[in-house]
């Protein structure tokens, strides 16, 4: 069998002119750090998760963070996290879903998945908060991740966890921008999180925003993202500074989870363009779908209302088929990866908490079918077709 030289990257960032010339101007002005550029993806970001605008709900705060995972750090100690809390999560996802919850000395309490979608279930959500019995209020958040850009059914979430004080907290990573009958993911619970890692949907290179309608959070999450200073400093350094701009106070022991204004500059332009570049994921999605949807040894993944299309994951009939196809794909140039390995298979988490791979057949099941494709604006209808090409010979014949 031949072997091309050619690469089709898993995934390639879609920057542009518009982007390089943001930052390029971030860069004469002279201000790096966080400062109008910050606020003012801010604000527009807001705007774009309020559209369409939810009848009767109270507006969506937002702020910009240098990652997911300091966002969900953040959400976490807002609600008030600590030693001895514990914290909903799925198997199947990024440990960061999970090492935030160490960090504030909680415990995760991990949950299988749904078998089509691969999100938390439901049903072993409400299993697991009834295991502990009607007295243990341990559980303070859950945290559903919306995986590969496929919304939670967060009405199941939220029932399965009815009469409990419990906070939802969305890991909505994958998610954006994905609009569901109730609203925009990541604003259907507490507080929203989103990433703009180099591989999501929109990119900043690195950093996140965090959305919730509560103000209290806001200003909790605001406070401790930049050292627990008690007022906006960013602009105490220039022409326009405020006499004696140095004085301020510090409330508490924050963080430094703050974004750049050059980070900024390139997501205010790349939400510019969020509505496009998910028309063009959607159309390899489609494409993925209509050639390969003949293959019996393949399952593919559903077209659902509101998939923001973050991942393509397809899975064989084992595991060892996935692996030889993954082999072949790679032997062509062709990237592909696993989302994910679960936590119950990594040493930290299954040596710390015990954890048994049958009590998460689902998950466990999943993990080691699924193969995710190339999937990014830009990539070629001629690479999108070798990669169908290879599949086809490989599983088809």
């Amino acid at each position: 069998m031949s072997r091309s030289t050619k690469t089709v990257p898993f995934f390639k960032p879609s920057i542009g002119r518009a982007e390089i010339s943001a930052v390029i101007s971030v860069m004469k002005s002279g201000w790096l750090t966080t400062g109008p550029e910050a606020m003012a993806f801010e604000r527009e970001f807001a705007d774009f998760l309020e559209l369409p605008d939810p009848a009767g709900k109270r507006p969506v705060h937002t702020l910009s963070v240098n990652s997911a995972t300091a966002g969900l750090h953040l959400a976490l100690e807002a609600v008030g996290v600590g030693p001895g809390d514990l914290i909903a999560v799925p198997s199947l996802t990024f440990t960061a879903t999970a090492e935030i919850v160490r960090y504030l000395g909680a415990d995760p309490l991990f949950i299988d998945s749904e078998s089509q979608t691969g999100n938390m279930d439901p049903d072993s959500l409400k299993k697991a908060v009834e295991k502990l019995g009607v007295s243990d209020n341990r559980v303070k958040a859950v945290i559903p991740v919306h995986l590969a850009g496929h919304p939670c059914d967060m009405k199941a979430i939220r029932k399965a966890i009815e009469g409990k004080d419990v906070t939802v907290v969305e890991d909505a990573a994958h998610a954006f921008p994905s609009e569901t009958s109730e609203g925009m993911a990541g604003t259907l619970g507490d507080i929203g999180v989103f990433s703009f890692y180099a591989t999501k949907t929109i990119t900043t290179g690195e950093g996140g925003m965090v959305a919730t309608r509560n103000p209290v959070y806001e200003a909790r999450m605001r406070l401790m993202r930049l050292h627990g200073i008690d007022r906006v400093v960013w602009n105490r350094y220039s022409k326009n500074a405020e006499s004696r701009s140095w004085e301020y106070d510090v409330t508490a022991p924050g963080f430094k989870y703050n974004m750049s204004d050059l980070a900024a500059a390139i997501g205010r332009i790349q939400l510019k363009r969020a509505d496009n570049l998910l028309r063009e994921r959607r159309t390899l999605a489609v494409r993925y779908k209509e050639q390969l949807t003949d293959i019996p040894d393949l399952e593919l993944p559903d077209d659902a209302p509101g998939h923001a299309w973050h991942l393509f994951i397809i899975r064989t009939r084992n595991r060892g088929l996935r692996d030889h196809l993954a082999d072949e794909l790679a032997g062509e140039g062709i990237g592909t990866s696993v989302h994910f390995i679960p936590l119950h298979r990594m040493t930290y988490w299954k040596s710390q908490y015990e954890l048994n791979p049958l009590n998460f057949p689902i998950a466990d099941d999943l993990a080691q079918r699924s193969l995710s494709l190339p999937l990014w604006p830009g990539l070629s209808r001629k690479n999108q077709r070798r990669t169908i090409e290879v599949i086809r010979r490989t599983l088809h014949g």
